[in-house]
């Protein structure tokens, strides 16, 4: 049965919010091993990472490994006054801070902003996600924005209870080329 997305987004976020915190704790280093296992990860120098809020995949520890391993790890941030992701590297987790909404982005100077088109690695978040490798945000259109400028490999992360049976895309919604789950890795080819 096809829900609308209102209906996909309070479904999956009362699915995702009721995983137990030692059961997160699990899932969220088997997502992240699956995500460094990739040659793809391992290979890219320049990678955009997210910083979790709320319930999402929690990034911490990936933020901490590319930042030991000498990735050039970048992260958003919104630009209310242009309604976008500006983008800054971060060199340690620390320079995070409590910004739009309350999601902590990187509170550094405008000299370590970077451009979407360098990243080789782009990680993204999502409310839900299907296995065509459609992808719900949360309705504000931030990320399909940034994403419409560049075809660098994209990959969403969900606990398996994120990912729905399908998910009506508009025209503007990009899809991702994997989902990585604390089960499986979705491989989306053609995208």
């Amino acid at each position: 049965m096809l829900l609308n997305k209102i209906s996909i987004r309070k479904h999956v976020l009362s699915k995702r919010d009721a995983i137990r915190a030692n059961i997160r704790i699990e899932k969220n280093k088997k997502i992240k091993d699956k995500l460094i296992g990739l040659s793809e990860f391992k290979a890219a120098n320049k990678i955009l990472l997210y910083a979790a809020f709320r319930n999402e995949v929690d990034t911490a520890d990936l933020i901490r490994h590319c930042i030991s391993s000498r990735k050039i790890t970048v992260l958003p941030k919104v630009d209310k006054k242009n309604n976008e992701l500006k983008l800054y590297e971060i060199k340690d987790i620390s320079e995070l801070s409590s910004g739009y909404l309350g999601i902590p982005e990187p509170d550094v100077s405008e000299d370590r902003l970077c451009l979407i088109e360098d990243m080789e690695i782009i990680i993204v978040p999502g409310v839900a996600f299907d296995e065509d490798c459609g992808r719900l945000g949360y309705g504000k259109g931030f990320y399909d924005k940034l994403l419409s400028k560049v075809r660098s490999k994209i990959i969403g992360l969900a606990y398996e209870e994120q990912i729905v049976e399908r998910i009506e895309v508009d025209a503007h919604d990009i899809k991702m080329d994997n989902i990585i789950t604390d089960e499986r890795i979705i491989e989306c080819k053609g995208v």
